[in-house]
């Protein structure tokens, strides 16, 4: 349709549109002589600033402690806060521990210690029985070692300085029993003026008997030549008199059993020394430099199977 063609009348947009798609049409704007104006409501609104404001009045006008204790209510409502910080690790018993030790250490290292050797001996708790009372947890002998390191150097402070909380710590790592803490009973001479020592070697024991006399010797009813064919052997047995030279001031009365000949020998000596001490201690400390007053307790190895002797290996034969 050409342009002349146009209706001179104007149409509406919705009649404009049956038209068909090639058809030119033009929509002029409708003007109005009273424009519609909004109708506006008063409304109140606030912004984000505005609410935390808001908010921030509200709350400080409660006191710390409510706002403290209804938080601490809704935490624990919400989740359950593990007893300790070390509860996610691999061993938290075993890191309570040592962070325990190391706090007391860091706390009184400037603590006066004890002289060397002179600190209090103490059996403190194996690995087993330290698993045993915390659980059973898989702890390394080397990492135990750690916890028995603070031990023992918290155990070097002076006893008179040593805080109550370090002694708490000190005893939760003690055995139930400590053997240093026994005390030998002393011994004493009889209404003979005898004095009374025990020795033993390998399965031999002793018994003997020593008393102010003229030098005699008596084992087993037999004199030292008759009981002990080997010269070495005599010599073990009262080597502490003649080391201490108190051959001639000491009758020696012993019995001995089980065993061989050396081992009965080497328990004898053990035996005097203990009751040459009870009449003169002094010589303690010489009879043990001449080394009769520590036990030997070596034994014979024994043998192993496919071994010719305990260590001793057949011959190795390539073909």
């Amino acid at each position: 349709m050409k342009r002349s063609q146009v209706p001179s009348t104007w149409v509406s947009v919705d009649q404009a549109v049956k038209w068909p798609a090639r058809t030119q049409c033009f929509a002029p704007t409708v003007k109005r002589s009273n424009p519609i104006k909004p109708r506006l409501f008063p409304q109140n609104f606030t912004s984000a600033a505005s609410q935390r404001q808001q908010l921030f009045e509200s709350e400080s006008s409660r006191s710390r402690s409510d706002f403290r204790n209804e938080r601490s209510s809704l935490l624990n409502r919400v989740r359950i806060v593990p007893a300790s910080p070390s509860y996610f690790t691999a061993k938290p018993t075993f890191t309570d521990s040592l962070l325990e030790l190391q706090a007391l250490l860091r706390k009184y290292q400037t603590l006066p210690l004890t002289p060397p050797g002179t600190a209090p001996q103490v059996a403190w708790k194996t690995l087993a029985q330290w698993q045993a009372a915390n659980g059973d947890e898989p702890v390394k002998p080397s990492k135990y070692g750690r916890i028995l390191s603070a031990l023992y150097r918290l155990n070097q402070i002076h006893p008179q300085l040593m805080p109550e909380e370090v002694q708490i710590a000190l005893d939760k790592n003690k055995k139930d029993f400590n053997p240093y803490e026994i005390k030998t009973k002393p011994s004493f001479l009889d209404r003979f003026g005898r004095a009374y020592g025990v020795g033993r070697r390998k399965t031999s024991s002793a018994r003997a008997w020593v008393v102010e006399g003229e030098g005699d010797v008596l084992i087993n009813g037999k004199n030292l030549a008759g009981m002990f064919g080997r010269i070495h052997d005599r010599e073990s047995a009262v080597w502490p008199l003649k080391v201490t030279d108190r051959m001639d001031k000491y009758n020696v009365w012993a019995l001995v059993e089980g065993g061989g000949v050396t081992g009965q020998a080497e328990a004898l000596t053990l035996a005097i020394s203990q009751a040459l001490i009870v009449h003169e201690p002094l010589l303690k400390s010489a009879l043990r430099q001449a080394g009769c007053v520590t036990r030997d307790r070596r034994r014979v190895e024994r043998k192993k199977p496919g071994h010719v002797k305990a260590r001793k290996m057949p011959a190795w034969v390539k073909r």
